[in-house]
């Protein structure tokens, strides 16, 4: 059953303040998901569940503080120069996000495939990082893109390394977001990568979800030893057949063991 949107999880009705500032959070994050396609006010509204006087109020005051903006050539909101500028006050993670950009380029390079670095982000995950040149169509994550993390290897390579009990929390939530936004069609799919991955121990992906892409992720640990990020691996099933599994997971691993310690020196 689903949880009470208005009660804390004290059991306590939320304050009208607090409640409000959830709504603004949570409609800030819908607005992420889609940067480069953006929103109509009604698909904002019917998502968020609010009616559209509401969050036409609300975007009125995002967009005053430069949050979102409103496209002019369609009318589509999408994020604003503040949610840039804000990441940056944050020195260490810029830093890392410099290096894991050179990182994840040389490794793509040198596998032959595209590098891919994610973040995790509650139980979504944003991609900080898409570098490699290779041809392949049906891969259509980019830098910023917002998705659920049991839709990718990276995603599920984290889900690995939680406690029980949060992953479970973790897939539900997925689960549910998967259906509202894309009906149950490719859920049987997920399930195998899933159980694919947890066969060999880290994320692998061989066609289940898109056919003839193959994906393999390991995740990157901070400094206390959570996975807060995942590295991966993506390419044609022509290039990396199921054969060359050990090889591709040591590269990984090796890689990833690099930005791990990275985010150890940087403490994030």
């Amino acid at each position: 059953m689903v949880g009470n949107p208005y009660m804390a999880e004290a059991g306590q009705p939320q304050r009208s303040g607090t409640q409000s500032l959830g709504r603004g959070i949570r409609l800030m994050r819908m607005i992420a998901s889609k940067p480069e396609f953006g929103w109509r006010l009604s698909d904002l509204a019917a998502a968020s569940q609010h009616d559209k006087a509401t969050v036409h109020r609300m975007l009125a005051c995002m967009m005053e503080e430069r949050l979102v903006e409103q496209r002019v050539s369609d009318r589509h909101y999408i994020p604003g120069p503040l949610m840039y500028e804000l990441g940056m006050a944050h020195p260490a993670r810029v830093q890392f996000q410099r290096a894991a950009e050179n990182a994840v380029a040389s490794f793509a390079q040198r596998m032959a495939g595209i590098g891919l670095l994610l973040l995790r982000s509650g139980s979504e995950y944003v991609c900080s990082v898409r570098s490699g040149t290779l041809p392949l169509p049906g891969l259509m994550v980019h830098a910023g893109t917002r998705r659920p993390l049991f839709t990718s290897s990276g995603g599920i390579a984290i889900v690995q390394t939680l406690p029980e009990d949060e992953a479970h929390e973790v897939l539900s939530q997925n689960v549910m977001q998967e259906v509202t936004a894309r009906g149950g069609g490719r859920l049987a799919a997920l399930q195998a990568m899933r159980e694919r991955s947890a066969r060999h121990g880290f994320g692998v992906n061989l066609g289940d979800v898109v056919p003839g892409v193959h994906a393999f992720a390991v995740p990157v640990h901070n400094s206390g030893d959570q996975a807060f990020a995942a590295l991966c691996l993506m390419g044609s099933a022509e290039l990396y057949g199921e054969e060359r599994l050990p090889q591709i997971h040591e590269e990984l691993k090796s890689e990833a063991a690099a930005l791990s310690e990275l985010a150890h020196t940087l403490q994030l």
